[in-house]
């Protein structure tokens, strides 16, 4: 089941909405830059900010950012080396009044990083990434700032819940992103409708496994299923990458 679609938030007003080359020999083409696109580009050229800081403030998943933000850069690279009409319109937005006049620098996006908290959800087991997400019976919360901070962590008992009601679990203590090796398909789906981020396919140290996610360099398999859940009844398992998926685990 594909993820919930995300309205992106845009925390600051739309000044001007198209650009003409003073020489503009190319009047039959047009470049579209959506208000998203804009967006990504002002916190992230312009503030200096991360991409993962530009994904809490806009309200989308890393990867999302990631994406909007390699086409924004593309499309205003050919505008302006083929001196083409930009015109910034259209996207699937909502202006976010209440931090409009809070995010015009970047001093001022991070004086108020409280409004940005992220909470990081790893399968937890003896300070180590527990392989198997439906029968983990810890999760370690990891709080952080918009700086990549971590403010806070806690322990969070499971108490016997397994699966898909893990999904729900984390939900209701508003989890942004699970970090977990394996994981069945009905969990991940789960997750999904949750609008909870997923890293699967990790092994090793749990904090560090969040510092790198937080570093943007964590490792992992955005395909990993657990055996007991996988489509074709396969029972092996095999290694995803550069490491392996975990206990039972085969790639879908």
């Amino acid at each position: 089941m594909a993820r919930p679609y995300k309205k992106k938030i845009i925390s600051h007003p739309l000044i001007c909405n198209r650009f003409i080359p003073a020489e503009n020999k190319a009047k039959n083409l047009l470049i579209r830059l959506s208000l998203e696109e804009l967006e990504t580009l002002r916190l992230i050229d312009v503030l200096n900010l991360t991409q993962n800081q530009c994904s809490q403030i806009m309200g989308i998943a890393r990867t999302t950012v990631q994406s909007i933000y390699k086409s924004a850069r593309k499309k205003t690279a050919a505008a302006l080396t083929q001196a083409i009409e930009l015109v910034i319109e259209g996207g699937d937005y909502h202006i976010c009044n209440q931090i409009s006049n809070k995010t015009n620098n970047k001093n001022s996006i991070l004086e108020n990083k409280g409004e940005y908290i992220m909470k990081i959800a790893v399968t937890y087991e003896n300070g180590k990434i527990f392989q198997h997400f439906g029968h983990t019976e810890q999760f370690k919360i990891y709080e952080t700032d918009g700086q990549n901070n971590i403010t806070a962590t806690q322990i969070l008992n499971t108490n016997g819940t397994g699966h898909g009601a893990l999904a729900q679990l984390l939900k209701e203590n508003n989890i942004n992103v699970l970090i977990c090796g394996g994981i069945g398909g009905g969990a991940r789906n789960a997750l999904a409708e949750a609008q909870i981020e997923l890293f699967g396919g990790v092994e090793g140290d749990a904090d560090k496994a969040v510092e790198n996610y937080l570093k943007g360099t964590l490792s992992y398999n955005p395909e990993v299923m657990c055996k007991s859940h996988s489509h074709n009844g396969s029972n092996h398992s095999h290694s995803c990458g550069e490491h392996s998926c975990g206990e039972k685990c085969k790639s879908n």
